[in-house]
């Protein structure tokens, strides 16, 4: 690392063998960039399977402020006015109408290529499409994680090859972008730096911890500092070192968990609440760190079987989804909309409480939260449970659009608040103006 007398550059790292640390937004970096440095832009995504039961869903507020959050969106409250709840949002080029071409149309909003063989085609993504731009600032133009890792290949809905299902992201029509649950990979991933994934992975787990290696790095850049930023790269490096401990504990624990869930990889929390938590806190870093400014995160899988038993539900959630309106069954369904949601919450409050720059990272990214569908029951792909939070707080807003307003506009309102000015996206006709920068 290179340091001057005047500053420090906004890429500086730390290094050690086997592994590079990205520093947090300092102080000391705003002199190498301008006067006022501008604020970094991030954009990030979570994707929930299944839709939602939007009775419980919607809020009962009109267009305008959020003066009252739903029974599905109480969890969020404490960042209510970050969030924006919208309304009438479509995936018109996600019919038929499958579980596949949900997960597959959400960020490309086009329409699938219906294939059970590798001859698969869909569109890029407009997470791929910030990356082009603003992920070249940074070590990774992306990173995309799941809570589910999955290796089925061929047929998985209604004649749509898997590959739909599996991916969030795709840079290219013909190129998915896998994603990873497993909290080490993505952790190595992140940080881990020369040699071969064998090589870095070997390193890494040794007892000793990331930090020790950057440790001499450190010393030097700490006396460099003045005391604000020293207190913010304290805190920065307790945040890693205690993910290091979660993701070591997780591991140790493997062999002694009883519980039964095909869908959670090896190695993992057994806690699914555990695991999804610790997936948030490693995005948190990454956008901290600048590893990252473009983040996917499927929080589960279409036609997941997972069952939630730390609330009290023991069915597996795609079959309560298709409920034929069982009064029961909805009330499973919105508790677990609740449940993620409350993920969701955690994540916020997460940034929020970070610094970046003159505000934090909340009010620095732009995130999308929802699904695909909206009734899963009947494969419905219009008015979907739609949520977008971050930036400067606004009080809070639902917002109704037009019927069958095109998600699209969505996506391309959004990559112009990061950034990236193209004049369409997908299907979009415009976009949301409420969410339009000034």
């Amino acid at each position: 690392m290179i340091i001057s007398k005047r500053s420090i550059p906004r890429r500086a790292v730390l290094r050690g063998l086997g592994a590079t640390l990205s520093l947090p937004f300092l102080d000391a970096m705003v002199p190498a960039l301008s006067a006022q440095a501008p604020a970094t832009k991030r954009l990030s995504t979570v994707y929930i399977p299944m839709g939602a039961h939007m009775p419980e869903w919607t809020p009962a507020s009109k267009d305008g402020l959020l003066t009252q959050l739903s029974p599905s969106l109480s969890p969020l409250e404490k960042v209510r006015n970050y969030i924006n709840v919208i309304q009438n949002l479509e995936l018109k080029n996600a019919y038929p109408g499958t579980h596949a071409t949900s997960n597959a149309a959400f960020l490309s909003a086009a329409t699938a290529k219906w294939t059970e063989s590798s001859d698969y085609y869909l569109g890029t993504t407009a997470d791929q499409v910030a990356a082009k731009q603003i992920g070249q600032a940074t070590r990774l133009p992306s990173i995309e994680l799941a809570m589910d890792l999955l290796t089925v290949v061929g047929q998985c809905d209604n004649g749509y090859a898997c590959v739909y299902q599996n991916n969030l992201s795709w840079a290219s029509p013909t190129s998915p972008l896998p994603a990873e649950a497993h909290p080490r990979v993505a952790f190595e991933r992140l940080f881990g730096d020369g040699g071969s994934i064998a090589d870095r992975k070997s390193e890494l787990r040794k007892d000793s911890s990331l930090l020790d290696w950057v440790r001499e790095d450190i010393a030097r850049l700490q006396k460099k500092l003045g005391a604000g930023d020293r207190s913010k790269v304290s805190d920065y490096l307790d945040t890693v070192r205690e993910v290091e401990r979660r993701i070591q504990n997780a591991e140790a624990s493997t062999g002694q968990s009883t519980l039964q869930d095909l869908d959670r990889p090896v190695g993992v929390p057994a806690s699914y609440a555990d695991h999804a938590r610790l997936m948030f806190d490693l995005q948190v870093l990454a956008m901290q760190g600048d590893v990252t400014r473009v983040l996917t995160f499927q929080l589960a899988r279409e036609t997941s079987n997972r069952s939630y038993p730390e609330i009290g539900i023991s069915e597996s959630h795609h079959p309560l989804t298709h409920n034929g309106g069982d009064s029961e069954k909805l009330a499973k369904v919105a508790k677990i909309n609740a449940f993620h949601v409350g993920l969701f919450a955690y994540y916020l409050e997460k940034l929020k409480a970070t610094p970046d720059g003159d505000g934090s990272l909340l009010d620095h990214s732009s995130i999308l939260y929802g699904s695909g569908m909206s009734n899963a029951d009947i494969h419905d792909h219009t008015n979907l449970p739609i949520i977008v939070a971050g930036g400067k707080p606004s009080g809070g807003r639902h917002i109704v659009a037009k019927e069958n307003t095109p998600l699209a506009n969505l996506h391309l309102t959004l990559l112009d608040r990061v950034g990236v000015k193209i004049d369409s996206f997908a299907d979009s006709k415009g976009k949301i103006p409420e969410l339009s920068l000034a």
